[in-house]
């Protein structure tokens, strides 16, 4: 496994996300690219607790990929790092491979439920190839997953689907992710309930001083 020269950690009560946009045209100043603005405004939305974020928008190259991984984990710090682009079958599309080659430990539940999202969409959903891993070093982890590109179909992965009264049909896969957070020694996240709601055993959830 490849690393990164490590820095003093960072507050640890701070959620850091690492974003990155893999696109071989945006990256070229072809066309503006649409997937980080499209997390960033996810995020701002649906957060309430404090986070920062690191963006990085590289070509669709392996080895482009997991540097840009292994920096944001080991060098930023991210708890939890979001790609977009470089996912289906084509050729150039080489994000899941580069993900799953910096992980310790693959998540499939994630990349399993995201498919389900948008085969609610499109049938073509069965070619995406997303995939979740975590990446631990001696005194850090991360949760990293591979997202769509499209901003509708980033915000319907995240969040989930809902019908026209606000009730959840089916959830998201961020409403797993504060969590899995927890467990791997990283800061309490809170949402907005309205946008996506968080799920945690009793056991784990934090009470707020009244």
């Amino acid at each position: 496994m490849m690393t990164a020269t490590k820095t003093e950690l960072p507050d640890p009560e701070l959620l850091r996300i690492g974003l990155i946009s893999v696109s071989d045209r945006a990256s070229a100043g072809v066309y503006e690219d649409q997937g980080i603005p499209a997390l960033r405004d996810w995020f701002t939305g649906a957060l309430t607790s404090p986070w920062v974020f690191v963006t990085r928008l590289i070509p669709d190259e392996r080895t482009a990929i997991e540097a840009a991984l292994i920096e944001l984990v080991d060098v930023e710090h991210c708890h939890l790092v979001l790609t977009t682009g470089g996912t289906g079958p084509a050729r150039r599309d080489v994000t899941p491979e580069a993900t799953l080659a910096i992980a310790t430990k693959e998540m499939p539940g994630f990349g399993e439920q995201m498919r389900q999202i948008s085969l609610r969409f499109v049938p073509t959903a069965i070619l995406s190839r997303q995939v979740a891993v975590i990446r631990e070093t001696t005194d850090h982890a991360a949760l990293i997953m591979n997202l769509p590109g499209q901003p509708k179909s980033i915000r319907e992965t995240l969040e989930g689907l809902k019908d026209t009264d606000g009730k959840q049909l089916v959830a998201g896969i961020f409403a797993a992710v504060p969590y899995c957070i927890d467990l791997i020694g990283g800061p309490y996240i809170e949402t907005d309930a309205a946008v996506c709601a968080v799920f945690r055993p009793k056991s784990a959830l934090r009470i707020k001083p009244t």
